[in-house]
Parts: C-alpha cells; structure tokens; sequence
C-alpha cells in the first residue's frame, strides 16, 4: 500500500539529514504546554541518531506574520527536546542563509540542530525555489515527517523534496497506511462516523465516503443542517443555510447509509452550568439551539459501531469543550474504544476530544493532521507525500 521510500531505505550514516517535522506546538510561558507532536516524531529522530546520521530538525510554528516574531521561536521547543534525547542539541536562529549552513556544517554525527520557524521566511508559504534551494544546501538527505503539513505545498515540504533525495519517516509511513488503508481497502464493515460544524469543509469527504463506508454516522453541528434540509425548525442552532439543498442532495444520494441522531441535548445558551434538555428530533423550540447528540442516538451509534471491522471518525458529536454538551462525544469514544475494529481519529478536535476522554490508548491509531487526514479521507493525494521518491 504505501509505495514511497522511507528512512529505512536510504543510508543515512555520516550524512546531513534535514527533516521537516510537525513541532507546531501550544507554548505557554515560553515552554511547551503539549508535547503529543514532539513525542510522535521521536521515532524517527532516534532511528537516524542510531544510524549515525547528524539530524537538523525544522518546522513551521503558529502563524508569524510574514517575519521573525519571538513568540513564534523554536527555541522553547529546541530546549524541550533537549531534555528529552541523550544527543546535544542545538539551536540555530535561522532556518535559511549564513549562520544557518555554518551550523550544519559544524554538526557532527549523533547531534541534532533545530532551526528557527520556517515561516519566518516569507517564501516558505509561496513554495519559494529559492529559499527550497537554501534549505536542501543544508542536507545530503529530507526526510518529510510532518503529515499534518502535508496537505501543504510549501518550501519546507514540497520544495525542497524536489532537490534532495526525499523519503518518509516513519510517523509520515504510519499515518498513510491506517489512513490509506481505511479509504482504498478497509476491512468491512467500514464505519465513518463524521462530526464537527460544517458541512461545507466536508463536502468532498462525505461524497468519497459515501462510495467507499457501508456506514456514516453525522453528529455535530453538521447534523443540524441535514435536520433544517428536512424541514425541522431548528431555531438558535448553528446551521448553514447556503448547502442546505446540497445536504439534500447528499442524503438522497446516501439514502440508508447515511444515519442522523434521532435526539438532541438542547440549550438556551453555551455555557457551562446552561439549563438543557433531551428532546427527540422535531421542532426546536424558539430561543434553543442543538448543543450535543442525545443519549438514545450514543445507543444506536454504538450497536453500528459494534459491528464494524473498521472505524475512522473526523469531528465531536457537541460542543464538547462545555462538560454538559461532551457526553455525545465521549459515548461515542467509549464506543469505539470497547470495539474490536481498527479504529482511525483524525486530528484537530476529535484528537482531542478522544485525549480529554482518557482512552487515546485504546485506538489504533490517532493522525496527528486534522487538514491533512480530512483531504486523504477525500481521497486527494497529498503534495508533501507525492513529491517523495518511490521505492
């Protein structure tokens, strides 16, 4: 299934290795306050310090605009990761230019250099040749590990896999086969179960699904409007009225396969400690709006996820982040986490929800790109694996 090079089939010993990795992490105080990405690139990076590879690590952080922004610096991240490998690790305040060839060029095999944000060049969006040149002059060898930039055709991703010989490591390796797998040749019964506000961020995903899943379970916001196309008044709930002839056409097109909840908690507002109310699905009364999929729905979700060889699930049932609207989404967690499926979370929310739920452990696998486990799900080939040489 996977057909790309991954460092396991290139000989990295004595060489540069330059590799892009996702270390686009929360900082709070100067330190970093979530290490779940730092973690998942570990396996790569100790892999190449065993081979005798010097490791130069770069990524992209937050969204500076176009320049240098302390807030934005690697540095916190660079100190981090020193307490988390035996190998020195050093920091070069550039990712591009002078100092930062000087400092790849005094790296020694065993030794790691993190360089700044790559997004404080402004070529790095616009897939510049020049700075993608700047970069591979630093490396004899990419190694692309960042899936959840993937999606992206940028200088750090894209460009310079062009110029230098580009293979996978081995996060980027894992999650194209679970990822892959489930949309060319799952297991079936095939489950997709799909959350989140809108339907218009997942158009393509629900029409790729709807060809490929024998099951899609909607909870969400998204659910609301598949509830207004069919003619319920769903009063202050989140709905997006421009698809609502398009969710139409989606559920003719779907017909069985597709499952809406059959109840919903509602509220007059969002906030913690809100009155609310499970309500069969109808008419919302005025002043209310759908906050989470109501228990009975969790039940008929669960006996079809029961079934299931194979789950991915992209997007919470409710507003989980407020502990009265989080049940849907957690019933649904604990569902698939008791299931014996393989089961498959995409980034973003769902990811999190699923760590909140304390049963991350109990997945097979958790995709550490919401954009770019969304796109792979809509069967797009992502630009920062394409590029990448094949076997």
């Amino acid at each position: 299934m996977f057909n790309k090079k991954t460092v396991r089939d290139i000989d990295v010993k004595g060489k540069r290795v330059l590799v892009r990795v996702d270390f686009n992490v929360p900082i709070k105080d100067g330190k970093v306050s979530d290490d779940t990405r730092i973690r998942a690139a570990m396996p790569t990076i100790n892999y190449l310090l065993e081979q005798g590879a010097s490791v130069i690590l770069f990524s992209h952080l937050g969204r500076p605009k176009g320049g240098p922004d302390p807030k934005y610096s690697m540095k916190p991240v660079a100190d981090y990761l020193s307490g988390m490998v035996k190998a020195p690790v050093k920091f070069s305040e550039e990712a591009a230019g002078p100092k930062a060839k000087e400092a790849a060029q005094n790296l020694k095999p065993g030794e790691i250099l993190v360089l700044e944000n790559t997004r404080f060049y402004e070529g790095e969006t616009k897939n510049d040749p020049d700075l993608s040149a700047q970069f591979a002059e630093l490396a004899d060898v990419f190694v692309m590990d960042a899936f959840g930039s993937a999606h992206r055709a940028h200088a750090s991703t894209e460009g310079v896999a062009r110029i230098l010989p580009a293979a996978a490591g081995f996060l980027m390796e894992k999650e194209i086969r679970y990822l892959g797998q489930a949309i060319t040749d799952p297991e079936r019964p095939f489950v997709a179960i799909l959350g989140g506000a809108k339907i218009s961020d997942k158009i393509g995903v629900i029409r790729n699904l709807l060809a490929k899943a024998d099951s899609i379970l909607i909870g969400g916001a998204m659910a609301n409007t598949f509830f207004k196309a069919q003619g319920y008044p769903t009063a202050d709930s989140l709905v997006e009225d421009d698809v609502l002839d398009l969710a139409r056409e989606l559920l003719k097109e779907g017909g069985s396969k597709i499952r809406l909840p059959v109840d919903v908690v509602i509220a007059p507002n969002a906030e913690e400690g809100a009155e609310t109310k499970v309500m069969p699905v109808g008419p919302i009364p005025d002043g209310w709006k759908i906050l989470d999929i109501g228990p009975e729905s969790v039940e008929n979700f669960g006996k079809v996820i029961k079934g299931a060889k194979t789950v991915v699930w992209n997007g919470p049932m409710g507003l989980f982040e407020v502990k009265q609207f989080a049940e849907g989404t957690f019933g649904v967690a604990r569902v698939i986490a008791e299931s014996d499926a393989t089961s498959i979370v995409g980034g973003g929310d769902s990811a999190a929800a699923i760590q909140q739920s304390g049963l991350a452990d109990k997945i097979t696998h958790i995709s550490t790109g919401g954009g770019a486990s969304l796109e792979m799900l809509e069967g797009i080939v992502l630009p920062g694996v394409a590029v990448l040489q094949d076997k």
